[in-house]
């Protein structure tokens, strides 16, 4: 294996996840990184996932590879300059942003396009930082590819491949394409998650009951609004004209929404519902979209002692780890009274049919 340099300008959880996935694959790679959080440089060459902790963009990041732009998306843009002098020959400069537009403009501006392949992983979390970062993060999750213009097909075949090679699910896309895109299904229902919640904490009673009984659906629907204010603040500001035109559009539908039910029309709010429920279904499970997916099951259980300890005690001796675990107050949306939920798909499976071999009623989402 020909040993490679792989620079990464930031490590918090979607460059912590890339470099120690590339670790776990490529262990003789050599992996550097600058971040201006020193602890989280020393936690990282602590744990063997990097070797050369940068305090600097310098001399370091001559002879890479690859460099992972990997900070806050206005720090990514900034930094393209400060990294120009050391871009040359076959590297290949790319960021995992979410927004490509803003991105791919500078790099124009900058005249760095030969060099420049825009990356984003569709994965991610509630959760931030190198602490959260895994390997199997982009394990299956759609990596979409922006090439720029001027970039060679070779460079882009190459990338693409050691994008695969990471067990992540490489895609090609134009980047003012993938900002609509990303806009719609990734950008819109986090301002909608976000919203939901502020109404709910703007309207909740004195004693705060909204607050008390909105487990369930409603805290699943509204999970990625616990994701980083920063991030989604910047986000909003680079895809601030696409993420206008939808939420536009989207208001014109809870608008057609609240004249059918203001008028009673009883087709018009049948067929509402109804294509919705027949679009999603249709969505393939194993669909690695932008919203991080949920490996749970439900399970109903005696209200008695010990009855948890006995569904934990099943799962761990066959070896099944548990995410977390917890009694579903609020069964409006859930048929279980337990949730139960686990790192991955499999795990899930395994232990919807170990728990129904032992006589539970289970139900799988």
């Amino acid at each position: 294996m020909t040993t490679k340099r792989i620079g990464f300008i930031g490590l918090g959880l979607i460059g912590g996840s890339i470099a120690k996935a590339i670790r776990q694959y490529y262990p003789d790679y050599e992996l550097l990184a600058f971040d201006k959080n020193k602890e989280t440089l020393a936690l990282a060459v602590q744990e063997g996932t990097i070797h050369t902790a940068c305090t600097s963009i310098d001399d370091h990041f001559q002879n890479c590879a690859y460099i992972f732009l990997c900070a806050p998306i206005a720090y990514n843009t900034a930094y393209l300059s400060q990294l120009k002098p050391y871009i040359t020959g076959d590297c290949i400069l790319t960021d995992v942003g979410s927004v490509k537009t803003s991105i791919h403009e500078e790099v124009i501006a900058l005249e760095m396009e030969e060099h420049f392949i825009g990356g984003h992983p569709m994965a991610g979390s509630e959760k931030s930082g190198f602490v959260n970062a895994k390997a199997h993060l982009i394990e299956n999750a759609y990596y979409i590819i922006t090439p720029s213009a001027k970039v060679s097909e070779e460079k882009v075949a190459e990338y693409k491949t050691f994008i695969g090679s990471l067990k992540a699910l490489p895609i090609l896309l134009d980047y003012q394409k993938h900002d609509a895109v990303t806009g719609t299904i990734s950008h819109l229902p986090h301002i909608l998650a976000s919203g939901l919640v502020n109404f709910v904490r703007e309207t909740d009673t004195e004693d705060e009951l909204m607050k008390q009984l909105a487990a369930g659906g409603f805290k699943d629907i509204t999970r990625i609004a616990s994701s980083s204010p920063v991030m989604w603040q910047q986000i909003c500001l680079k895809n601030r004209e696409n993420i206008s035109r939808i939420l536009s559009a989207y208001i014109e539908t809870l608008n057609q929404a609240k004249l059918a039910i203001d008028t009673g029309a009883e087709k018009a709010l049948y067929s509402f519902f109804e294509t919705s429920r027949d679009y999603r279904n249709s969505m393939p499970n194993s669909s690695a979209g932008p919203i991080k997916k949920q490996f749970a099951i439900y399970c109903d259980i005696i209200d008695e002692t010990g009855g948890i300890a006995t569904i934990a005690t099943i799962l761990a001796s066959n070896m099944i780890s548990i995410k977390n675990i917890g009694i579903v107050h609020n069964r409006e949306f859930e048929e279980g009274v337990l949730r139960i939920e686990f790192y991955d798909e499999d795990s899930s499976a395994k232990a919807a049919a170990l728990l129904q071999k032992y006589r539970y009623i289970v139900y799988e989402i």
